[in-house]
């Protein structure tokens, strides 16, 4: 079973309705004891990165995540989901993420005006994702493939996690794997056929 976490700042209508249609097995649920018997986490979010872990931090499930990632069991965040498996975040002050994966994640805003590029802010739309490294996640998606993106900050890290990437400005990563840990910037219940099969890669495949 894979559970999926709902602490009030996630898209889950577009989530469940994308599992769902791919007969994927999964509950939402916002109780720690039903994650911790979970198989597999999907961890989606939106919106501000303090945000989302205060509330993860009220219902207890932030140290649930932890304590599950360390168990091994495969997690896959989902936009402000991956970036809160990061030591911090710059959004609105200094924000302290997970720590599980070393980085942090900073402003598009700020790269583009330090670099004189007019860029739109957020980074909304579809995009062409670069493989850069093997992922289970990759399995039947052809390099290049597009996937549909919504954010205003991105994740920098000189860990070797990026396992695909994709340029607006900067290469931003789209894909980042640290063991059992998964995450996307981009949203795959957005992201059509591609997103679809990362979806089944995550639920069904040997990770």
């Amino acid at each position: 079973m894979i559970a999926v976490v709902d602490y009030g700042v996630g898209n889950l209508f577009s989530l469940q309705g994308a599992l769902t249609s791919l007969r994927i097995e999964h509950c939402v649920t916002d109780q720690p004891t039903v994650v911790e018997k979970a198989d597999r986490i999907i961890f989606p979010g939106v919106g501000a990165f303090g945000d989302a872990k205060k509330k993860l931090a009220e219902k207890g499930l932030d140290q649930t995540l932890i304590e599950m990632a360390g168990k091994g069991t495969p997690i896959l965040g989902i936009c402000v989901g991956m970036q809160l498996l990061f030591e911090e975040s710059e959004e609105f002050g200094t924000q302290k993420g997970f720590g599980l994966i070393s980085g942090k994640v900073t402003s598009l805003k700020e790269r583009f005006l330090s670099t004189e590029q007019p860029l739109k802010v957020p980074h909304m739309g579809w995009n062409q994702l670069v493989f850069q490294k093997d992922c289970p996640l990759l399995q039947g998606i052809q390099d290049q493939d597009f996937f549909y993106y919504v954010h205003s900050f991105y994740a920098e890290t000189t860990e070797p996690v990026v396992a695909a990437y994709s340029e607006y400005g900067v290469k931003i990563p789209g894909i980042v794997q640290k063991g059992n840990l998964f995450g996307t910037q981009f949203h795959p219940e957005k992201s059509g056929r591609a997103g679809s099969k990362l979806l089944q890669n995550f639920a069904e495949g040997s990770l």
